[in-house]
């Protein structure tokens, strides 16, 4: 099913929830982004991961929603979203692993993850992703 209107605009109704609490532009890149696989691959699990893959180029997951990158931080945000050979690769879950680690304990600060403070780059990328997950699985109850 289409997530744009023939204007190009997201449509709302067919967006996951962490996607319907972000910004337009979060909307739009994952609603184009879908609707472009889906013509090349069929409706499916694959449209939604290149949709994703897509939307973390420009966007980070914070909590329960996709915030905009700072604009030097754009571009895939961890090994799976690069894409090419071996695409099979774990995700971080929609964090910026690619990001600097004070970006990660800013991010991990606001999340309120205890112990940030003397976790590794890749301790802070779990944390935030556990985080994440807990924040969305809150927005759904």
């Amino acid at each position: 099913m289409p997530k744009t209107t023939s204007k190009g605009k997201a449509k709302k109704e067919e967006l996951p929830d962490t996607i319907k609490r972000s910004d337009a532009k979060a909307q739009r890149t994952f609603a184009k982004a879908h609707d472009s696989a889906a013509k090349e691959y069929g409706e499916g699990q694959r449209a939604h991961r290149v949709a994703y893959s897509a939307l973390k180029h420009t966007h980070e997951k914070v909590g329960d929603h996709w915030e905009p990158k700072a604009k030097r931080a754009k571009g895939p945000s961890d090994k799976q979203a690069e894409g090419g050979v071996g695409t099979s690769r774990k995700t971080a879950g929609g964090v910026d692993a690619n990001a600097s680690k004070k970006h990660l304990y800013d991010v991990a600060k606001r999340l309120d993850v205890s112990g940030r403070s003397t976790m590794s780059k890749k301790e802070l990328v779990k944390a935030i992703e556990k985080a994440n997950n807990r924040k969305t699985a809150k927005a759904r109850s």
